[in-house]
């Protein structure tokens, strides 16, 4: 594995500007009646990626290689042109093996199909011959260029606040390789970047670590991870949970010393002998310190919040009552926040907030995941339809299937280059 983010193809090629993003989705725009709803599909998308990588066993840093695997290939290519749902099957499979926790492409294909057949996704007609999800593999890897190593921002959270891998094992799960070397990521002259002095790491609580690590999950439902480097957006996990969450805040800040307190008196020796007390953190005095933009890390920190704002209003149905958005639901670590100024710890807030939203809901007023899929259908029927008149416009012989299927597109760009 590349050992500096700097030299990596991960900086050079697959660090994109929003016009990039636009020019990926214009295609898609011509389909849907609201932009909105490209963002839902987004939320929709890593969703199912996540739930199939729980049924597979991947750890988190493998699920979110997959996302960012199916962010780069829709760079590439349209939702009205693919079959979206083998996609996600090729981009885990691949994930997998990239993570060096390969699974039997057979499993994947059983799962696959377990998961997408429920009615909430209705595919029914995910393929059971493990060969097309082999082909399909190919084709991902080519539109990936080869670049199958991804930098997340989990390194740099728990290097940042000074945590060793056994010391998240408890919090997170087995998640080993993710801070084994706290210098994987920098080099000796490009680390400064943002490491700043390396002086004053901060020292987070359990709560306040989860906190940050449930936020940078849920970054991987946006495009946020193709618009910013890593550790830009792991600082600004950071930065929302000073702000955000409450029991996160007075946790970190320790409380200083009472003015009015009187003074004990103590001998010449023991002021000798007892070391001082270490200085109360700075959080401030620790975010200037860092070599980072800070209006930039602002700006991802509103992009998160504009992701949350969004994300209210997509709803899973029955099922997602009382899960948070890390395990596939619809509380957001906003909310979270919001409930926890009188919860004690991040779980409690998720259950606080969630007892508060109740189970009644009307669903016109939210997006749901078979409203999406319905979406998607219609994109690609739409899409079909089109093909087929301009190929009787054209006087050609169409066949009707257009591009809909990853094999006709990539067949197609391999006839025309003859």
């Amino acid at each position: 594995m590349a050992t500096d983010f700097w030299a990596s193809s991960h900086y050079k090629r697959w660090v994109v500007d929003r016009a990039t993003l636009k020019q990926a989705r214009a295609e898609d725009l011509q389909y849907v009646d609201d932009p909105d709803h490209l963002h839902f599909l987004a939320i929709y998308f890593a969703n199912a990626i996540s739930k199939l990588g729980k049924k597979l066993g991947l750890r988190q840093r493998a699920i979110a290689t997959a996302t960012v695997f199916f962010r780069r290939f829709y760079l590439k290519n349209s939702y009205c042109e693919t079959d979206p749902f083998i996609v996600i099957a090729a981009c885990c499979y691949v994930a997998a093996k990239a993570e060096e926790s390969p699974i039997h492409i057979k499993n994947i294909v059983a799962e696959s199909r377990a998961l997408f057949s429920q009615e909430q996704y209705n595919v029914k007609h995910f393929p059971s011959d493990h060969t097309k999800l082999a082909e399909m593999e190919f084709y991902l890897v080519d539109d990936l260029e080869c670049d199958l190593v991804v930098f997340h921002p989990y390194r740099t959270l728990l290097t940042l606040c000074r945590k060793e891998v056994s010391d998240t094992a408890s919090l997170f799960g087995s998640e080993e390789g993710e801070a084994d070397e706290a210098g994987v990521g920098l080099s000796a002259d490009e680390g400064p970047r943002y490491w700043g002095t390396g002086e004053g790491q901060l020292e987070l609580s359990e709560g306040a670590l989860q906190t940050a690590w449930f936020i940078i999950n849920d970054t991987y439902r946006s495009d946020l991870c193709l618009l910013h480097p890593p550790h830009i957006i792991a600082i600004a996990a950071l930065y929302l949970t000073f702000i955000l969450n409450g029991p996160t805040r007075s946790a970190v800040l320790p409380d200083l010393p009472s003015a009015s307190a009187p003074t004990p008196r103590r001998s010449t020796r023991q002021e000798q002998s007892k070391k001082p007390p270490p200085p109360p953190q700075d959080p401030i005095a620790f975010f200037a310190g860092l070599n980072v933009s800070l209006p930039l890390i602002a700006t991802v920190a509103q992009e998160i919040i504009s992701l949350y704002t969004l994300w209210e209003r997509y709803k899973e149905g029955g099922e997602s009552t009382g899960k948070s958005p890390h395990s596939g639901g619809t509380v957001s670590p906003a909310k979270r926040s919001a409930a926890g100024s009188s919860a004690g710890t991040p779980m409690e807030a998720v259950e606080d907030a969630s007892a508060a939203e109740g189970s009644g809901w009307n669903e016109e007023e939210y997006v749901t995941p078979r409203f999406l899929s319905r979406l998607v259908m219609r994109m690609r029927e739409a899409k079909v339809a089109d093909v087929k008149r301009s190929s009787s416009l054209a006087g050609g012989t169409g066949t009707g299937t257009g591009r809909t299927a990853p094999v006709n597109k990539v067949l197609e760009r391999t006839q025309a280059a003859g």
